[in-house]
């Protein structure tokens, strides 16, 4: 296998915007300043000043007063999936509710866990509200009501979908009556791109049953592993209650929160023009090389575009080729929730070069063209197969 130098399979920020310099001053400041409190444990909440900042950062986007002591600092958002899994399981077997496509890392979590994980059909609003309740009502009667819905509802992975608020108020409204919790993966806030900001479930509703999980990983650095929760009381002392690791990073957290002092958005201001610049790059290849056969979403943030790709694709010889030429992305059976072999692939673009992309999507192009049955043009016109939406009539799509 050729190495890889068109990696569009991994989902992280563009390296040359990092802040180092800035970063490197917090850090300065951060050990003379707070050398006694890194030699304690930092406790189960976490470093109190990036609780502030991280409270500041969803006051900032949802125009709410956020209690810091009602954030709970986690090593990136995927503990933070773990423990409200943990937290909120009774029994291996017990159900959740999560989107047909999904962030693999989640997947991989539930399984460990043996969560029984029902799929819901997503459209380009996301989650399907009469999926949801048509799943609801199936298994309210069956005695075994899901422990929790899980949805990554803004620049959601893989898609790039975004859950507009109305939809939001549907799926609350449907959880309240059958009082299931929502776990809201809200990991890419930050990183937005165009048009109107929808605004987070529990800004939506105060109810304690609403649990949101967030990240720096998206908008500074995966390697910080920096996240946390936010749930209220009495949700707060139950996922608590699940952690025995005496706290996250505590010097990560105060560097954080000393370069985020002045709020996220100047940082996010430098970021996002630029992987805005790669997504419209990545489009206008994928317009340029595959229109006549393929669908894409074009996603208002986040750093993942969604390919459906022809049927007579023979997607493993497509991997295969791919792979063989040096280029990586993720097949879109990694994110199913049963893992399907469907005809889907996501192209994550943030830490790419332009030149990488720019050279890289003719090299994607020529593979499927060459990993095809037909030269029929595509008989699609949306990234997702609506034939999935009408699956809840009868439920052929659960577990």
């Amino acid at each position: 296998m050729s190495k890889i130098k068109y990696d569009f399979g991994s989902g992280r920020s563009d390296p040359a915007t990092f802040p180092v310099a800035a970063l490197q001053a917090a850090a300065t400041k951060v050990i003379e300043e707070q050398a006694e409190a890194l030699t304690q444990y930092p406790g189960n909440l976490g470093h109190e000043g990036m609780r502030i900042a991280m409270a500041e950062r969803e006051a900032d986007r949802e125009g709410l007063t956020i209690d810091p002591n009602h954030l709970l600092l986690t090593n990136g958002s995927m503990q933070g999936v773990t423990l409200t899994a943990e937290a909120l399981q009774d029994n291996p077997g017990d159900t959740v509710l999560v989107e047909e496509y999904c962030y693999p890392g989640t997947l991989s979590a539930y399984r460990s866990l043996k969560y029984d994980m029902v799929g819901i059909p997503l459209d380009e609003g996301g989650m399907c509200p009469d999926a949801v309740e048509a799943a609801l009502s199936r298994l309210a009667k069956e005695k075994r009501l899901p422990k929790f819905i899980y949805t990554i509802s803004t620049y959601q992975n893989p898609t790039g979908f975004v859950m507009p608020k109305a939809r939001r108020l549907q799926i609350i409204e449907l959880a309240k009556h059958y009082n299931v919790p929502i776990v809201e993966d809200n990991c890419y806030a930050d990183v937005h791109y165009d048009g109107p900001l929808e605004p987070a479930f529990y800004a939506l509703d105060d109810d304690p049953n609403q649990i949101y999980l967030c990240s720096l990983s998206k908008i500074l650095a995966p390697g910080l592993r920096l996240g946390y929760i936010y749930a209220r009381p009495p949700m707060l002392e139950k996922i608590m209650a699940r952690r025995h690791d005496a706290g996250s990073n505590y010097l990560a957290a105060a560097i954080a929160a000393e370069f985020y002092k002045g709020g996220i958005q100047a940082h996010a201001k430098a970021t996002n023009p630029v992987l805005k610049e790669k997504r419209d790059l990545t489009i206008a290849g994928l317009q340029s090389e595959l229109s006549d056969i393929c669908v894409w979403s074009e996603p208002v943030g986040g750093l993942f575009i969604w390919v459906r790709i022809p049927e007579d694709v023979d997607r493993k010889a497509l991997r295969d080729m791919a792979l063989g030429e040096g280029l990586n992305f993720l097949p879109g059976q990694s994110f199913h929730y049963q893992r399907k072999d469907v005809a889907y692939l996501r192209l994550a673009f943030g830490h790419l070069t332009f030149e990488q992309i720019s050279a890289g999507i003719p090299i994607l192009a020529k593979c499927i063209q060459s990993c095809r049955g037909s030269n029929e043009r595509r008989d699609f016109d949306s990234p997702v197969s609506y034939t999935h939406l009408r699956a809840h009539e009868t439920d052929s799509y659960l577990v």
